[in-house]
Order: structure tokens, then C-alpha cells, then sequence
């Protein structure tokens, strides 16, 4: 991690740079505890606010919520297919990643003047980032009361496209957050519960516009977004031990 202080003048002028850091592929426990550092370095303030792009391999993931009852599957059936299950610290149940999912895990500092932390308003803006992005590709996505996330109507149906599942901690410091599935293959929803939801369905982004869609793209635009909604200047970074982390 950076070791210099975050140059505060930036921040007086408005400029809040955001680090974009892309790591590909890359395990979800390695992640997690790559997120777990980054996390305690802003929350130092010797980090700039820091946002990582990525897809994780086949791992169902359950919340603060549990979910591992909502796994249909036995463990057998788990190793057969090499899926990963992790009991993690964001908020929800259990949802899937894997392969063709575009996860972005925003760790930024959301305490307001007084250290106030608004944890709802950070999810509906992650929401309306996620409908900005889908509108991009000519997709009409909405927010359900009760529910989190980005979905779309299939088939007259109600769809999610894009998952949310934020931690936050007490200095008002982010980590976890959105799975929006590219190209996903859904088939590994069909074996658990999705957050829970029993009578609503999971689709992706390629199925609903009939096409291939690059990831980079995907990426490019939601970072744009992200970066619009908090008044953030996106800058590309290279840190050689996130890289040999995602690479071990």
C-alpha cells in the first residue's frame, strides 16, 4: 500500500481522484483480504479512495444474512463443479459469481461532515450508477422497494441483472460491492436461492441485448458513472503487489 499521505490540496480543489485498478481474474478469498487492506489504508487516509475491477472463478458467496441453506446442492456436487462457498461480511444472502460477471468493489469514504455515514443513500447511488450503465446498452432497469440491486422486466417478468452487497464500516469506509452479469452463465443460479428471492429470476446483460458485450467496455462505462455520481476523477493504477496478488 501507498505509504505517502493523500495530498490533501486535491481534495481542497475538488479533484478527488479515484485509483481504477483492474485485476482480472482473481480468486474471492485473495480479494477479500486485498479489499481488507485497502480498506484500513483509506480509511488511514495513506490510500486514495480506491475502486477494483474484476470477475471472480465459480464461488457462491453468503452474507450477513447466511444463505447457505438457500444452496441446493450438495457439497459433493459443490467440489464436482469446483465451486467455492465463503461466508463473507457484506450485507444480504447467498449469490453467485464466476466467470462473464463484471464485480466492482468501490472503497471509498462515504462519512459526511460530522463522520455522519449515510449507508441507504450509498446503495440507491450504486443502484442509480448500475441503471445509468445498463441505459448505455438501451436497457430500461428500475429498483424494486424491498429489494436491492438493478432489474429489468424479461418475458413480462421481474429480472435482476445486477446484484449489491456493501459492507461499511464505522470511519464510513466501503468495501464489497456489485456483480452485474455480462455474459454469466445463469445455470449457476439455478442451483441456490438468490439472496433469498424465491419468485424472481436472474438474467445478464448479453441476453437482454442478443449480442456479445466486452467486458472492458462494461467496465469502462461504470467507471465513468461511479466516478460521475461522487464527483471522482478517475486514475488508472498499476500497484505490483495487487497485481501478484490476483495472479497468485
Amino acid at each position: 500500500m501507498e505509504t505517502a499521505q493523500v495530498n490533501m490540496s486535491e481534495q481542497r480543489a475538488g479533484l478527488r481522484p479515484l485509483e481504477v485498478v483492474s485485476l482480472g481474474a482473481i480468486q474471492y478469498a485473495d480479494c477479500w483480504e486485498l479489499q481488507k487492506r485497502t480498506a484500513e489504508a483509506v480509511g488511514q487516509r495513506t490510500k486514495r479512495d480506491t475502486l477494483l475491477l474484476l470477475e471472480h472463478p465459480h464461488t457462491y458467496t453468503c452474507g450477513r444474512r447466511g444463505g447457505r441453506d438457500h444452496i441446493l446442492i450438495g457439497e459433493e456436487e459443490l467440489d464436482r463443479q469446483g465451486i467455492t462457498v465463503l461466508d463473507v461480511d457484506r450485507g444480504g444472502d447467498v449469490t453467485y459469481h464466476g466467470p462473464g460477471q463484471f464485480v466492482a468493489y468501490p472503497i471509498i469514504n462515504i462519512a459526511l461532515e460530522g463522520g455522519r455515514i449515510d449507508y441507504h443513500a450509498y446503495v440507491r447511488t450504486l443502484e442509480q450508477v448500475l441503471i445509468k450503465t445498463l441505459a448505455h446498452y438501451a436497457i430500461s432497469s428500475f429498483t424494486i422497494p424491498g429489494f436491492t440491486g438493478a432489474w429489468v422486466l424479461e418475458n413480462g417478468a421481474e429480472a435482476k441483472v445486477a446484484a449489491i452487497g456493501v459492507k461499511v464500516d464505522g470511519r464510513g469506509v466501503t468495501s464489497h460491492g456489485i456483480a452485474l452479469n455480462v455474459s454469466t452463465d445463469l445455470r449457476y443460479f439455478s442451483q441456490l436461492v438468490p439472496c433469498g428471492i424465491t419468485d424472481k429470476s436472474v438474467t445478464s446483460l448479453q441476453k437482454l441485448v442478443g449480442r456479445e458485450v466486452s467486458m472492458q467496455e462494461v467496465q469502462d462505462v461504470f467507471t465513468q458513472e461511479f466516478s460521475a455520481a461522487y464527483g471522482f476523477i478517475p486514475v488508472p493504477s498499476f500497484d505490483p503487489r495487487i497485481a501478484s496478488t490476483a495472479a497468485g
